[in-house]
């Protein structure tokens, strides 16, 4: 099968650790592996993955399951509500019950653990409204078919000296009893998907609906509060990242307006303007390996910093930290953060252009102490470009950015380039990019890493490479007209005279 196929079971691991990518139908995080498996269930020889009607990805569906969802669906007449209204989805099922001493209710529920009802939000014990001193042990209506108690069930029940008969009881479900999933399944037209990825950044939900979701946008938006603790705010993005800023136009669906939120990484605190500058709780796996990376008094540059994920961290572990963007409202909250987590005076920070950047602070820095770094000393350089639209075409930059020769190939600065890849093997195709805009080859010299995958067919990757000395520096050659210290040559020169 495909390298892209390859990348993605090697990544499928780390995806099931992230905790930040969410469902709008389900508190707990979404099953990504699963996914990722359905995807390819298809292509890989021996391997089948059943996945549900309606895009929620999980185990193959079982009799049970269908039992569930047919015991547990809200009122029907819910279907195509777009207000909410949490009264109209009260109903009454039925479910078999044993009538016990309540002396020996917590024993029976040991006892019969997986026979009785594990709905969470529903009491498993109830008062038995004809005696006081009996109570209602309400059992799972897929474990006990026809309200018959098998032989197992039985036996424990003779044990107690509790009689085997069940009972029927009208057991009535409101909204709070409903999980998202069961609501929106209700609600949304029969046969859509109704499952929708959201991000949590702090107190926000941030979806991308679809289309056909649309019309169901602020119901959507207020089912994702009341099942989701702690959040108070539900947005949807309009429109597609702005390039130049890196935010997108985006409509508060539910719940209040303030997009001012807190969010925690890494145990590190950001503080931010959510509807101004750009966060993504998915990089923050990503955020921690490349600060693993830096070892006290490395010096890293950030070219697209953001509001600091890569510099806070970096500064924190003593490393000199250069962080840019061009956007005025990372750049301030940039600094707001620097503050919060005190490290502003171990951060320069810059409100620039990326190239500008790079041509001004990055090569006078680099100039400065590269030619001061002897051979054993420990010190390493690297520049972060996590600008995945664009980062690579900036790669050029590095051409001839300094002038002389290098002291120590050792303290070669590293990059790492982050860029967006539709291709079927990414690897490859940001690998060729990249040589492409540095001029070299580097075949052998680099390492690219599977970042996450963004859309169908859509990877975001990480190439790290030490540029090479013959890019970086325009060296000086001999002249029989000039002395050799008045004459610049590029490398290609260089390298012909090498040659001959």
């Amino acid at each position: 099968f495909s390298s892209r196929t390859l990348w993605r079971f090697g990544y499928s691991a780390r995806l099931l650790k992230t905790n930040h990518f969410r469902t709008a139908a389900s508190n707990t995080s979404f099953p990504a592996v699963w996914m990722l498996l359905a995807q390819y269930s298809g292509r890989i020889p021996g391997l089948f993955v059943v996945v549900r009607k309606n895009s929620f990805f999980t185990m193959p569906e079982t009799v049970e399951d269908k039992a569930n969802l047919e015991l547990y669906l809200p009122h029907p007449e819910v279907r195509g509500m777009t207000l909410l209204n949490r009264e109209a989805f009260k109903r009454t099922v039925v479910v078999p019950v044993l009538k016990v001493k309540k002396e020996i209710v917590n024993t029976l529920l040991k006892s019969l653990k997986h026979t009785v009802l594990q709905r969470p939000g529903l009491k498993r014990v109830v008062e038995d409204p004809e005696d006081e001193d009996s109570r209602l042990v309400i059992l799972d209506p897929h474990k006990i078919l026809e309200f018959s108690l098998g032989e197992s069930e039985q036996e424990v029940l003779k044990q107690l000296n509790v009689r085997p008969e069940v009972s029927k009881y009208n057991l009535e479900l409101t909204y709070e009893n409903f999980k998202s999933e069961e609501i929106l399944r209700a609600v949304l037209p029969e046969g859509q998907e109704v499952t929708s990825g959201f991000s949590r950044v702090g107190h926000i939900a941030h979806l991308n609906l679809r289309d056909h979701q649309l019309p169901y946008k602020h119901l959507i938006g207020q089912v994702i509060i009341d099942k989701n603790p702690g959040i108070t705010c539900v947005v949807n993005k309009t429109n597609i990242i702005d390039s130049t800023y890196r935010n997108f136009q985006m409509e508060v669906l539910a719940g209040e307006s303030n997009l001012v939120t807190k969010v925690k990484e890494n145990n590190i605190v950001y503080e931010l303007d959510f509807s101004k500058v750009y966060w993504n709780p998915r990089l923050s796996t990503e955020h921690g390996r490349i600060v693993e990376l830096l070892k006290p008094g490395d010096v890293l540059f950030d070219v697209f910093a953001g509001i600091g994920p890569f510099a806070i961290p970096a500064a924190k572990r003593k490393c000199h930290v250069f962080a840019n963007d061009l956007n005025p409202e990372s750049y301030n909250w940039l600094l707001h953060n620097c503050k919060l987590n005190k490290v502003d005076n171990k951060i320069k920070a810059f409100n620039m252009d990326g190239r500008d950047f790079l041509l001004g602070p990055v090569r006078e820095e680099l100039s400065k102490e590269l030619p001061l770094l002897k051979e054993e000393q420990k010190t390493s350089f690297h520049i972060v470009m996590n600008l995945p639209a664009l980062a690579v075409e900036f790669l050029g930059v590095f051409r001839h950015l300094l002038v002389g020769e290098p002291c120590s190939t050792a303290g070669l600065p590293t990059v790492h380039c982050y860029g967006f890849s539709k291709h079927d093997d990414p690897a490859k195709d940001i690998q060729e990019r990249a040589e492409a805009s540095l001029g070299t080859s580097l075949g052998g010299r680099c390492s690219t890493y599977l970042v996450r995958n963004v859309a169908p067919n859509k990877e975001m990757l990480c190439i790290s490479f030490q540029i090479p000395a013959d890019v970086l520096y325009k060296r000086p050659c001999p002249d029989e007209a000039k002395p050799a210290s008045k004459r610049l040559c590029t490398s290609k020169d260089f390298s012909e005279e090498k040659l001959e």
